[in-house]
């Protein structure tokens, strides 16, 4: 089951939240629900009828039902949940991520009733939430971004392509995690796909506005973890997310190998620079891309939550990060500065989904007959699952997250290896073939490589073992 480091300061948070109503469900409701217990905090978990009987439910203080299965009916309901978190008297919630975790509305019903958001306020959720906001906003903070911008027609968006030159990138305006992102390499992809990508992002986000950026041959996907409590910021090192399909990241390591120590320093600088420009308030994640041919970066986006892939920085930092959240929530500035954050040693995260290597990586719902997790040292998995647990067909197919560290990064990668030929989960196709592939071709071993490694890897050796149709 989920372990999770200890906190620089495994004191009590003195403040007014006593009882949070954990707004979320899987993984990550068990991962915050286990800090909450540690710190001597109630929890509640937010349940729909599908995740009754789950591993979240069992281990809160407490579950309460919000609805149906379907996400519209129960997590997505934000009167319900401001109704849910009020009844059982709770004085917080936390989002999570994913779901209702980086929605202004969320987070400003909250701050009208009275309840603490564990997160930003609803003002930066809303700023950073709108793309051309945060790149005005990077742009404000001399931070570097892509050349590129917003077009409100077909014929705008050609013009926009033209002068910076293709190939580009045609991006959502309310939103990402890769829906209404396309790239178009000719002026008649972009005809294709400009009304699709607006359709997408419209459906996916309630906003059909997008915008034109160029679209980085060889770029890297780095990210800086900030925390900050709406004075002062610091961070908590980077991140490397660019083993993708789709946009969708996989494996995820801490820190970011093979950058230099100017573009470290000024990538860390950057982060900080936009963060305390907007006052930020809590976690967050700044991400950019490193364009490896001019070793550049630019601003890709911010995202105001707690990440998917933040147990890579604790591994290597020791500090619970929805701890030191929870510190700031409770209205207390940061425990630490910068010079108390000490990064030591590499971890490397996959991502285990249920998925269909042969069918394109489909969404593989089902039961879990059996699983097993290795219980190596310096191996950690998080985790929702257990023996007839179900994949349900209306959530994320994530099954858990399988970390290793270790004192250099190809220590990390071994125990990492080591762990995954442990993992056993009966019931359900997955991924964890993909993932032991990864870690042992030349180009992962070498670290380094850019968000078209993998659909290169899919393309030539990975094509024997995953199918044609496995392409990213």
């Amino acid at each position: 089951m989920s372990t999770v480091v200890k906190t620089a300061d495994e004191l009590a948070i003195d403040g007014p939240i006593r009882r949070v109503l954990v707004a979320n469900r899987g993984e990550i409701a068990v991962r915050i629900i286990r800090t909450l217990k540690r710190l001597g905090i109630e929890s509640v978990l937010a349940v729909s009828t599908a995740d009754r009987d789950s591993v979240g439910a069992r281990l809160a203080d407490r579950a309460v039902c919000i609805g149906p299965a379907r996400a519209t009916d129960s997590y997505l309901r934000i009167g319900t949940l401001i109704e849910a978190a009020r009844g059982v008297g709770a004085q917080a919630i936390h989002p999570g991520y994913g779901f209702l975790s980086e929605r202004a509305e969320f987070a400003a019903a909250c701050e009208e009733n009275g309840l603490i958001f564990i997160g930003p306020t609803s003002a930066q959720i809303e700023q950073v939430g709108n793309k051309l906001e945060a790149r005005r906003c990077a742009e404000q903070a001399e931070v570097p971004i892509a050349p590129g911008g917003q077009v409100n027609s077909l014929p705008a968006a050609l013009t926009m392509a033209e002068q910076i030159g293709y190939p580009v990138l045609i991006k959502a305006v309310g939103g990402g995690g890769g829906r209404g992102l396309k790239r178009a390499n000719t002026p008649e992809d972009l005809t294709a796909l400009f009304d699709l990508a607006s359709s997408e992002a419209l459906a996916a986000f309630g906003d059909g506005r997008v915008y034109v950026e160029c679209f980085v041959t060889q770029g890297r996907h780095v990210e800086v973890q900030i925390l900050g409590d709406g004075v002062s910021v610091i961070h908590i090192g980077d991140r490397d997310c660019s083993v993708q399909r789709r946009y969708q990241k996989l494996v995820e390591e801490a820190p970011a190998p093979h950058l230099t120590d100017a573009m470290r320093r000024d990538l860390h600088a950057a982060a900080i620079r936009f963060s305390e420009h907007i006052h930020y308030r809590s976690l967050g994640t700044i991400e950019f891309l490193v364009d490896l041919a001019r070793q550049r970066f630019y601003f890709l986006e911010m995202n105001a939550r707690i990440q998917v892939e933040h147990p890579v920085t604790e591994q290597i930092s020791g500090l619970d990060l929805i701890a030191e959240q929870l510190a700031v929530a409770q209205g207390h500035p940061l425990r630490l500065g910068q010079a108390d954050v000490r990064l030591t040693g590499h971890a490397i995260e996959c991502r285990i989904n249920a998925e269909d290597p042969t069918h394109d990586f489909r969404p593989a719902p089902g039961r879990i007959t059996a699983v097993h997790f290795p219980t190596q040292a310096n191996v950690r998995v998080d985790t929702h699952m257990e023996a007839g647990a179900m994949i349900s067909p209306y959530y994320d197919s994530m099954i858990a997250k399988v970390i290793a560290t270790g004192a250099n990064r190809d220590e990390a990668r071994r125990r990492l290896e080591s762990a995954l030929a442990e993992v056993r989960i009966d019931g359900v196709l997955n991924n964890i073939a993909l993932h032991r592939a990864v870690l042992a071709t030349p180009e992962f071993v070498e670290g380094g490589f850019d968000t078209g490694f993998l659909g290169r890897f899919l393309a030539g050796d990975g094509a024997a073992v995953f199918g044609p149709t496995a392409h990213a």
